[in-house]
């Protein structure tokens, strides 16, 4: 509603170019809810058109000019008033003057910078979005676009296996084996746990993926830690050369690559955490960290051949055929 003349004279759609092609993505919003969003890549170009509706046809209106922002920014949600901002494009649409008739603007952003992937978590939020603003002197009149990055990542040609041990001394003694440290968001978590000595009565022993968001610095660092997934390796008692194999998918859980030292405001890292409980409830772990990274939905070949390579190399020749065996039954 307009008071003494004063309010919104003018309404401002943003249009990207490629609006009917350019595929979405699903992004969590702040309130816990999934909206889609265009979906863009590093590099890539961002073009379209800001259309200017003037609501009271054949009426001017004046204006300090006409602009159109591309930003990527930061905001941590116990310091909202202040936006962190990696990424400020701006390009001038008009300059100061006067609209006497709605009329369409077009803007182009040429292979722009997106060195983040968007990412809504428990204190931060990381978002890219367009600004059309029409300057005035009073009031501005402003309309935002928002848009999801994904950040893709290459094969790794280092991928090390993990091997890892737990012990209580003359109790219990485990050693387990994951086939890699780094996973793309879609991979099978591959591994074995051997138990060398079982003294103690375990009931109940899991692998859990926790993320853990930090964000902050120096003395005011948040730590976040959320239990993605929990995966049930054996229920009741193992006994000693007992060898237990593991296979965990990973395309069914909601995850994002592993976020290092975002522009030095947050990290997001995960963790597999292996859990035996005894009949006494007391709990024994044991915490790795592994990298998650996101994959482009071309494979080659190639990357392929390497990963069958790679698992082959791990589950060795004796416990080959019995992995095949799993897989095969998994597949049917």
């Amino acid at each position: 509603m307009s008071f003494f003349g004063f309010g919104q004279s003018a309404d401002i759609d943003i249009v990207l170019n490629d609006a009917e092609t350019r595929k979405k993505a699903e992004h969590k919003t702040e309130d816990g809810r999934k909206d889609k969003y265009f979906l863009f890549f590093d590099g890539e170009t961002v073009s379209g058109k800001v259309n200017v509706t003037l609501k009271n046809p054949g009426k001017r209106l004046e204006h300090n000019g006409i602009k159109i922002e591309f930003i990527g920014q930061i905001e941590l949600y116990y310091d909202r008033g202040n936006h962190h901002e990696f990424v400020s494009l701006v390009k001038d649409l008009a300059r100061p003057g006067e609209l006497t008739q709605s009329q369409t603007f077009d803007f182009e952003f040429t292979h722009v910078e997106k060195p983040y992937e968007s990412y809504t978590g428990q204190n931060v939020k990381l978002r890219y979005f367009l600004r059309a603003t029409i300057s005035r002197r009073l009031n501005d009149i402003s309309k935002e676009l928002d848009i999801v990055v994904h950040t893709l990542s290459t094969y790794p040609e280092l991928n090390s296996s993990i091997k890892m041990e737990v012990g209580i001394e003359d109790c219990l003694h485990i050693e387990f084996e994951y086939n890699k440290s780094k996973y793309h968001l879609k991979d099978v978590i591959v591994g074995k746990i051997y138990f060398l000595l079982v003294r103690i009565k375990i009931k109940h022993m899991e692998i859990d993926i926790i993320k853990r968001e930090t964000t902050g610095t120096g003395p005011n660092v948040y730590h976040e830690n959320d239990t993605i997934a929990k995966y049930e390796i054996m229920d009741g008692a193992p006994v000693r050369g007992e060898s237990i194999p593991i296979r965990l998918f990973l395309a069914g859980y909601e995850m994002t690559p592993t976020m290092r030292d975002i522009n030095k405001k947050f990290s997001v890292r995960y963790y597999l955490n292996l859990v035996l409980i005894d009949e006494e409830e007391r709990r024994y772990f044991k915490q790795q960290e592994i990298t998650l990274w996101r994959k482009g939905d071309i494979v080659r070949k190639s990357m392929s051949h390497q990963a069958a390579i790679a698992s082959q190399r791990f589950e060795g020749s004796s416990t080959a055929d019995r992995f095949q065996d799993q897989s095969k039954e998994d597949s049917s």
